[in-house]
């Protein structure tokens, strides 16, 4: 085969052959197929898109471009997927929960990506948490556990290792088929038989509309189901901050909370409804009610936090050991109002600015800094009155300040906000 003349099928819009997408797939991570090669590839896709069987076609070659996980029995194996916002850590409750509810949660989670905080970025607050794990680590961990969160190693899916960085320089990272076979090839690496998937859309999400996030989600849906997974997808709103913390060690701090039976509200309900998706599709309970009591029961009986702490150990962590907070200072309300919008995307770039998120690959992140939510949609505020709480340095704390006040729109009237849960999609 010629990789140009498949790249310039592509191009013309021609349907591709399972055997090309395959060849060109392992070709790339064997390094026979030349980064320029695959980065023109990466634009025809982007341009002309892929159809389903395509997308399913070009998942399957990159999960097989790596090694995967194998089980030889024992409970159902399970993950979650969220696609990224601002303030996200349902991640680090929810693993433990789904451990005490009787399902392996093998979890493989990233970094932060631009404005959106990471999983392992946040877990590596935690002194001593290894996220490092090894294919054999992280098999014997989920054993002798029951759950695991820890970075892709260098075995899973390489080839969406290479095209991924192709893609953020190529400008091809908002392609759904891309999209589709990079998270899933990840996903799926891990033996799976369940998957639930938290698409967010909104300000401070990745997907910026309501259709886009749909389109995706029901692209990673189709694909999932057809290459044996069960999985199910919730669509949910990104247009504020999820929870009150956002940085690292905060969430951190307030994903212990919630499993101590405290948290906010949205945290907390959406932790069990993503919990409940998954016991009910590997068929421990009858319907969501169902799955929402056992996950409820799970933290009310103080084993979820005690799961938490044994994973925590497992992967070398004390949780205990003092971690510190930046120095705090309030952002003021400048008038007089109700929120009618936060700009969720603004308060990342805050988070960024403080040194909580990256500017540049392989920057080191400050795990003490961070903010905490004061106000809502929806609430009033008097001038002068706090919007929010930051933990940052000196040289960092007007730009910080600025645009977290900036963050919030304040309005005359009040308005109502919206719900969490936009719809349920497989």
């Amino acid at each position: 085969m010629n990789p140009a003349q498949i790249i310039t099928a592509k191009r013309d819009g021609r349907e591709l052959e399972d055997s090309e997408i395959e060849w060109l797939i392992s070709g790339y991570a064997q390094d026979q197929i030349k980064n320029d090669q695959m980065a023109a590839f990466a634009m025809a896709v982007y341009f002309q898109g892929m159809t389903h069987r395509e997308t399913a076609c070009l998942t399957r070659a990159m999960l097989n471009s790596g090694v995967t996980l194998s089980w030889d029995s024992g409970p159902p194996k399970v993950d979650k997927h969220s696609t990224g916002g601002i303030g996200d850590k349902i991640s680090i409750p929810l693993a433990p929960i789904l451990a005490v509810c009787g399902l392996a949660v093998p979890m493989i989670s990233g970094r932060g990506l631009g404005t959106t905080g990471g999983t392992i970025d946040k877990l590596e607050a935690i002194p001593g948490f290894r996220t490092d794990l090894s294919l054999m680590e992280i098999k014997e961990t989920v054993e002798r556990v029951g759950c695991v969160i820890t970075a892709a190693s260098s075995e899973i899916a390489p080839a969406d290792k290479k095209l991924y960085a192709l893609r953020d320089v190529t400008g091809t990272v908002p392609s759904i088929p891309l999209i589709t076979a990079s998270i899933l090839s990840k996903k799926l690496a891990e033996g799976l038989d369940a998957l639930v998937l938290d698409v967010k859309w909104g300000n401070g999400a990745f997907m910026k509309t309501l259709e886009e996030a749909e389109a995706l989600a029901h692209s990673l849906v189709r694909t999932a189901t057809e290459m044996g997974v069960k999985v199910r997808a919730l669509l949910t709103d990104m247009n504020r901050p999820l929870g009150i913390m956002v940085g690292n060690g905060v969430e951190v701090d307030e994903s212990v909370e919630v499993l101590q039976g405290r948290g906010p509200a949205d945290v907390v309900s959406l932790t069990h409804r993503l919990a409940a998706e998954l016991l009910v599709l590997c068929g421990l309970v009858p319907d969501i009610a169902a799955g929402i009591s056992a996950s409820e029961k799970a933290i009310e009986s103080g084993q979820a936090l005690l799961k938490f702490l044994e994973m925590v150990s497992a992967q070398g962590g004390n949780l205990g050991a003092e971690r510190l907070r930046a120095k705090a200072s309030l952002v003021l309300a400048s008038c007089d109002g109700y929120i009618t919008e936060i700009d969720s995307d603004r308060i990342g770039l805050a988070v960024i600015e403080m040194g909580g998120g990256r500017k540049y690959v392989g920057q080191s992140i400050d795990p003490t800094v961070g903010l905490e939510m004061m106000r809502d949609v929806g609430d009033q505020v008097r001038i002068g009155e706090p919007l929010a709480t930051i933990f940052t340095h000196d040289e960092t704390r007007d730009i910080t300040e600025e645009l977290v006040r900036t963050s919030f729109q304040i309005g005359p009237q009040p308005i109502e906000s919206p719900p969490l849960i936009h719809s349920v999609i497989g």
